[in-house]
């Protein structure tokens, strides 16, 4: 399921650095960011190999989180909170602030063979 991690930060009378290290034990293959995504849903997929990390580092937005058995949702609202999807986390970001960038981290180069579109079958309560 996926983790919420914080990220080391530096903080001083000169702002702030946040690192991204050591998070995707297979390192970093792919980065992209999304923004002006107000009003709109993204993602929608899970992968098949892929390791992804997610950080709003401007703004805030949520992700929907379904890993086959658990739901869960997160916002992301400060830069140095990194969300960790495992490739079986179906999800969905949403709710984006006028202002969010929410930088995305692949240990993997893109393969549109790696994505599976399709949702979870709903699970019946009991």
């Amino acid at each position: 399921m996926a983790k919420l991690l914080h990220l080391q930060t530096f903080s001083s009378e000169k702002g702030s650095l946040t690192v991204f290290e050591k998070i995707l034990p297979e390192g970093v293959k792919r980065i992209f960011y999304i923004y002006d995504a107000k009003n709109q849903i993204r993602g929608g997929h899970r992968h098949k190999l892929a390791l992804v990390a997610l950080a709003c580092v401007s703004g805030k937005c949520k992700v929907f989180v379904d890993n086959g058995s658990e739901t869960q949702i997160f916002e992301l609202s400060t830069p140095d909170t990194c969300l960790l999807l495992d490739p079986s986390d179906w999800h969905q970001m949403y709710d984006f602030s006028d202002d969010a960038v929410l930088l995305v981290l692949s240990d993997r180069y893109y393969e549109k063979e790696d994505y599976i579109y399709e949702k979870y079958p709903e699970r019946v309560l009991k």
